[in-house]
């Protein structure tokens, strides 16, 4: 990380004030970063928390910025695009967008044509510099702003580059959208361990050590999730009873089937 960055949000939400502590933690001087907030209160908070610049206003957050990381919803993107157009076009800063849905060639109509703009998706888990992100740039990116944009992104978790803009739609399916999907697991655990006799808090705890250890053979094996799963499950066993019933059930054509609906949606978000 080049200590001599200067980045400026615009937007202080959460996902920002994440990839601030991120940056932060991997050794970027706090003075370094300014957020732009219409909230005072949250701006002031920040300041005493992490130590970083603010401002109520986008144009002075951005002054002197190498890199400008758009935080914002996507309904005021024209409006904040506009805003900061030319002071873009002087400075030749890299613009990287979290917005979701908010496409390369949008940003392009708003920023100009030679502006070198990242696009990327990343995911709640960032909060806790376990996200997962997928990124694409415009043919205005240098290779060094590449670099840049992937040590930003990968101060909260890991940064994938992709090949072509339409496969952020498959990263939203997969990770963008995927926390949610293991969440909805756990929370179908946990009721079960409840109606079997667990506690509220056994049954949780079980279950949330349970997935954090599962993940973590996972990352940390040679081999894949299948084969693993495979390792785990004895002949007439407990656990194969269990998963032959997911099967029966058809739960991988079901997780197939719901991640092309989030992908078809994300899709019909970025017309």
């Amino acid at each position: 990380m080049d200590t001599n960055l200067k980045i400026a949000f615009i937007g202080a939400g959460n996902m920002a004030t994440s990839l601030a502590g991120g940056l932060i933690a991997k050794g970027l001087p706090s003075h370094q970063i300014t957020l732009s907030d219409p909230d005072q209160e949250r701006l002031n908070k920040l300041r005493n928390e992490y130590g970083v610049l603010g401002s109520r206003q986008n144009i002075e957050c951005i002054k002197g910025a190498h890199v400008i990381i758009l935080a914002v919803k996507p309904q005021i993107m024209d409006t904040v695009l506009s805003e900061i157009a030319d002071t873009v076009k002087q400075t030749q800063a890299l613009v990287i967008s979290i917005a979701a849905g908010i496409t390369l060639t949008k940003l392009s109509q708003g920023l100009g044509p030679d502006a070198a703009l990242v696009r990327c998706m990343p995911n709640t888990p960032a909060l806790v510099q376990c996200g997962a992100t997928g990124l694409i740039s415009n043919s205005a990116v240098t290779p060094g702003q590449k670099d840049i944009a992937q040590s930003i992104l990968e101060s909260v978790g890991i940064a994938l580059w992709m090949e072509q803009e339409q496969q952020l739609d498959a990263v939203t399916a997969v990770s963008g959208s995927g926390p949610a999907y293991f969440f909805l697991v756990m929370e179908s655990m946990i009721q079960a361990g409840i109606e079997m006799g667990l506690s509220q808090q056994q049954s949780q705890q079980l279950t949330l050590q349970t997935a954090l250890g599962a993940a973590t053979m996972a990352m940390n094996s040679d081999v894949d999730p299948k084969e693993l799963r495979q390792r785990v499950t004895s002949p007439g066993g407990t656990t194969e009873k269990a998963v032959n019933y997911l099967q029966q059930g058809e739960l991988p054509k079901l997780f197939q089937e719901a991640l092309l609906a989030a992908k078809i949606r994300s899709e019909e978000l970025g017309q």
